[in-house]
């Protein structure tokens, strides 16, 4: 894969003030060199130019050096745009390779007719995420900071981007490293204990290394998994999925806690037959909300559809906001909606309230018994606050996670770190009990084995297009 050199649009397609095309490999200073004219040979812009001719040859580029010029159509000697070029050579760049990076107007048209000049000089199309691929490849970045590159362009939210700063730089990678090591220096001690059974006593000291287990790998990897319990919403965010029948209020309620019109509201029941999805922070966790067709029984095909989709995402869903209509008692509908949704972690939102009594309260039924409710009206934003507070509450126990207190893993890494976590176990209690230690290796080495999985020292080439395919083409 390295020896060919890729090439991609680094930047989103639209119109703006700058595109980047990223080329990276062997060839980028060459194919660069074949399509770029310096600005001060401008009126010697011709079907003959070539940066060789006029510059010289490639090593007259300087590293990290930016140049100013154009880039000229290989084959018309078209000026397509006036540039800032950047080289930066190997080993100090992105991918340790020589890198390009060609600084264009941003345009659609433009930036392609340059990506075509530069893949027709002999670059290829990049795959998506084939760039930071490379870095982690060349040993620039372990995968945890691969990933954490994923999580900082994702970031929603402040809070989301400071947790993915830290694992960029490396922080949780030196944790998992440091409990590497220190099962490592156990295993040693094994073996040397299985080649010398007649010194096996000297070896290894029990309670010592009972300890040092205990309080190198043990502790260490269960404060990390619980890291992963208590702040990952953070990072992952929450689905709220709104739910109730036609003409309740879940537009207009969706509306107040996004603040702006993105759902149509009427007096007509039924205007949401499809999906509405919409983004939001809520105390700094980043939160997906979607608004949903109203659950009822219909004849009306297109509605159905909207009604099957609703069922769907309430099955997805963190929590579910399921409101109800506080001027009208409970109908059919109501009914068969919180059957569907008895089991799942849901509020009941009683939207409204502005129309009824302070005091007044809904009859429920005592098989409904006393889910979490709050009163609120979308019309007025009243009770909005109470509603957010009520979601805090369920969905991280009230406590805002502190993502200024540590490293937290991403799913995959927490169920390396569990897995890592039960073969420690068994090797503490292998110990304790007097297993022999030729069983009490195998799952010392399968410990070690899910924590390189982890930095993706032993990761599987499989695991490894997965998470490199999550990227946009041109990181």
């Amino acid at each position: 894969m390295n020896n060919s050199t890729i090439a991609a649009i680094a930047t989103p397609i639209g119109s703006g003030g700058i595109g980047i095309i990223r080329i990276s490999g062997q060839k980028a200073v060459s194919i660069a060199a074949s399509l770029f004219q310096r600005s001060r040979l401008a009126s010697n812009v011709s079907s003959e130019n070539s940066i060789g001719k006029h510059f010289g040859s490639t090593d007259r580029f300087k590293s990290h050096h930016f140049y100013h010029g154009f880039i000229v159509h290989p084959e018309t000697g078209q000026v397509l745009d006036e540039v800032l070029l950047t080289v930066m050579k190997a080993p100090h760049s992105y991918t340790r390779e020589d890198i390009v990076e060609i600084h264009t107007h941003s345009g659609r048209v433009v930036m392609g007719a340059v990506l075509t000049s530069v893949l027709r000089q002999g670059a290829r199309l990049a795959d998506p995420g084939e760039f930071t691929k490379r870095a982690f490849i060349n040993g620039r970045i372990d995968l945890i900071q691969a990933e954490a590159v994923v999580d900082i362009i994702n970031a929603k939210t402040d809070e989301a981007l400071k947790m993915a700063t830290r694992l960029i730089m490396g922080g949780l990678g030196k944790q998992v490293e440091s409990i590497r090591e220190s099962l490592v220096h156990v295993l040693a001690s094994f073996e040397a204990a299985i080649d010398f059974p007649e010194e096996a006593e000297e070896i290894i000291e029990t309670d010592s290394t009972r300890e040092h287990i205990q309080s190198q790998a043990i502790n260490v990897l269960k404060k990390l998994i619980d890291q992963y319990d208590t702040s990952h919403v953070v990072r992952d965010g929450l689905k709220l999925v709104v739910v109730g029948r036609p003409n309740v209020g879940k537009s207009s309620l969706m509306n107040c806690l996004i603040q702006k019109d993105r759902a149509i509201v009427t007096s007509v029941p039924g205007t949401t037959r499809d999906f509405i999805e919409e983004h939001l922070s809520i105390e700094g966790i980043p939160v997906i909300i979607t608004d949903t067709a109203g659950i009822q029984e219909t004849k009306d095909p297109v509605e159905a559809i909207g009604v099957q989709k609703a069922r769907e995402y309430m099955d997805q869903a963190d929590l579910i906001l399921f409101l109800v209509d506080a001027s009208s008692s409970l109908l059919k509908e109501d009914k068969i909606i919180y059957q569907q949704l008895k089991d799942k972690p849901f509020i009941l939102v009683i939207n409204k309230s502005d129309l009824v009594d302070k005091d007044f309260n809904i009859e429920f039924p005592d098989s409904w018994g006393d889910p979490p409710r709050v009163k609120v009206s979308a019309l007025y934003r009243r009770g909005l606050e109470a509603l957010k507070a009520r979601i805090l509450d369920i969905c991280v126990s009230g406590k805002l996670p502190d993502s200024n207190n540590g490293i937290v893993p991403n799913l995959r890494h927490k169920i390396a770190l569990e897995r890592c976590l039960r073969s420690t176990l068994a090797v503490a209690e292998g110990g304790r009990i007097g297993r022999p230690l030729e069983l009490v290796v195998i799952d010392l080495k399968d410990a070690i084995d899910s924590l390189e999985g982890i930095t993706g020292a032993t990761t599987r080439e499989d695991i490894l297009d997965e998470i490199f395919h999550r990227f946009c083409i041109g990181k």
